[in-house]
C-alpha cells in the first residue's frame, strides 16, 4: 500500500496472512525491538490498515479481501499500471471495486484533473495523496469482503454520470461465459458502469481464465480492451481478440 514504510508494510503483509500475530512474534520476524513494533502498530492503526488488539494486531479488511491483496501482487502491479497509461488529463472514468481495480489510481499521479466514480474504499487512501484526483463515492450497502457499497442506491447514483473509460476486473472469465462474479450485486454495479462509459477496459491476470463465477457478468464481447499477463495461453488471447476486444499483454 502507498504511504507505507518498507517495514510497515511487512508487517501488514505477515497481518494478511491471517489471524492475531502479538508484538512479540512481530518483532522476532521482523528482528526489530518490540518498542519499534509498537510505535509502527500505532502509526498503521491511525492510517486504518490495521486493528490494536491486547497484545498485537490484525489487518482491517476482510480476511477474504486480504487473501486477495496478497495474490499475484507483482502482476497486478504490471496491470494496473498499463490500465493507468490509457487515462489522460481532465478525463473522467467509473472503477468498480477489487483489488487490481484500486492499483490503477496509484498509477494516476502525476495526471491533472482526473475524476473517478467509484463504488470501492480501497481507492481512498491513494486519493488522499493525489490532490489532482477527485473522487465521487457513490452511496450503498457496504460489503466488507469486497470493500464495496452495492445495492440500489449505488445503482441510482451510478446512472448520473458518463465517463470515458470504466475499469472492471472479474472473478472468473471463459470464453463461453464472460466475466462471472460470486456476487449477484457486483454483477449489478459492472453492468451498470458499462451502460454509463464510451470504453470498457478489463483488468484481469491470466489465473482468473477458466474460472466460474455463480453470476454472468458480461459477454467478452462487450468489453472493448483486456489487460492481462503473458500466461494466459496465446490460442485463448487470438479467440479473445477475434471477438473484437483489444488484448493487450504485460
Amino acid at each position: 500500500m502507498i504511504g507505507l514504510s518498507a517495514r510497515e508494510s511487512a508487517i501488514v503483509e505477515l497481518l494478511n496472512s491471517g489471524g492475531e500475530i502479538a508484538v512479540s512474534t512481530l518483532s522476532s520476524r521482523l528482528g526489530v525491538s518490540s518498542v519499534t513494533i509498537r510505535s509502527d502498530l500505532r502509526s498503521l492503526a491511525t492510517k486504518g490498515v490495521i486493528v490494536r488488539t491486547r497484545g498485537g494486531a490484525m489487518t482491517a479488511y476482510h480476511p477474504l479481501l486480504a487473501e486477495k491483496q496478497s495474490t499475484n501482487v507483482e502482476i497486478k502491479e504490471k496491470i494496473a499500471k498499463a490500465a493507468a497509461d490509457f487515462v489522460s488529463d481532465g478525463d473522467q472514468i467509473m472503477i468498480s471495486n477489487g483489488t487490481t481495480n484500486a492499483l490503477i489510481v496509484r498509477y494516476l499521479l502525476g495526471k491533472h484533473d482526473v475524476h473517478i466514480v467509484s463504488n470501492s474504499t480501497l481507492l481512498v487512501p491513494y486519493v488522499r495523496i493525489n490532490p489532482n484526483i477527485q473522487l465521487t463515492l457513490v452511496g450503498g450497502e457496504f460489503r466488507p469482503s469486497a470493500e464495496a457499497l452495492v445495492g440500489p442506491a449505488a445503482l441510482r447514483q451510478l446512472q448520473e454520470y458518463h465517463v470515458n473509460y470504466m475499469f472492471t476486473g472479474t472473478d472468473g472469465l471463459t470464453l463461453e461465459h464472460g466475466l462471472t462474479t460470486h456476487l449477484m450485486e457486483n454483477a449489478e454495479i459492472v453492468r451498470q458502469m458499462w451502460r454509463q462509459a464510451t470504453v470498457r477496459v478489463l483488468v484481469a491476470d491470466s489465473s482468473k481464465f477458466g474460472n466460474h463465477g455463480f453470476v454472468k457478468i458480461l459477454p467478452l464481447s462487450d468489453i472493448s480492451i483486456m489487460i492481462t499477463d503473458d500466461r494466459l495461453d496465446t490460442q485463448v488471447i487470438e479467440r479473445i481478440r477475434d471477438m473484437g476486444v483489444q488484448v493487450i499483454i504485460v
